[in-house]
């Protein structure tokens, strides 16, 4: 980090164009303005609370589908070009749809996101319930397990790894599209920010905003996110 950081520096000086590559220095003291000023973190906060509805969102029903597309065969042939068709639309085809059938409203821009993220997760499920193991699941019906008994005990902890695996690659492509969404459609949060600063052509604020919520999701992605990975899949180290 050190060195892209001195990278960075070095190209600035060698720029001598402020207007177009300002140095970290100056848009560390950008960074420190809009915080003092409140105005950095009410859009940081803004921006997060997205990332987490549409997370939730796209997670709960993403994880459903997949998992009942991977232990139905017959589902799972209906559902399977569809998912194709979803994994392929692009994300901004989905905004733009969204905003012109809902409105330009909070409920349109989670929406979008969700819907987005919901293809991955079923698709990183339903490979992960197609691994379940039969012989634990016939050990559940000798021991007459109720179905949600099997559920917690049987299919959800082998299940874990997967959904470990689909939030970590999720989180990254939803809050890159969280910010899409605040661009084209939002009157605050990070995207909203970048898109302001960009019609200024102030390149300090866009990279004062966009850096500072890199650094939210790298810490979010190093504290949260990798130890769950890693003690999801402790088993197999086991």
């Amino acid at each position: 980090m050190s060195i892209l950081v001195l990278l960075w520096w070095g190209i600035s000086i060698l720029a001598a164009r402020p207007d177009l590559l300002p140095s970290p220095l100056d848009v560390a003291r950008i960074i420190w303005k809009e915080a003092l000023s409140g105005s950095l973190l009410h859009h940081l906060g803004i921006t997060l609370l997205r990332v987490l509805a549409a997370f939730v969102l796209s997670m709960g029903i993403g994880a459903a589908l997949g998992i009942l597309m991977g232990m139905r065969r017959s589902v799972d042939r209906w559902g399977d070009p569809w998912l194709v068709v979803a994994l392929n639309l692009p994300a901004l085809v989905t905004i733009v749809l969204c905003y012109i059938w809902i409105g330009l409203t909070e409920v349109a821009a989670i929406a979008a996101v969700a819907i987005n993220k919901i293809p991955l997760v079923m698709t990183v499920m339903r490979e992960g319930a197609r691994t379940l193991d039969r012989e634990l699941n016939a050990m559940a019906e000798v021991f007459e397990f109720s179905n949600a008994k099997r559920l917690r005990h049987v299919i959800l902890p082998q299940l874990e790894p997967h959904f470990a695996a689909a939030a970590r690659t999720g989180v990254a492509l939803i809050w890159k599209i969280v910010l899409v969404v605040e661009f084209l459609g939002r009157s605050n949060g990070v995207g909203f920010q970048i898109h302001l600063y960009f019609q200024n052509f102030d390149v300090g604020y866009v990279l004062a905003y966009s850096l500072s919520f890199v650094a939210v999701m790298i810490v979010i992605e190093l504290c949260v996110l990798q130890p769950w990975q890693n003690h999801a899949a402790r088993w197999r180290r086991a």
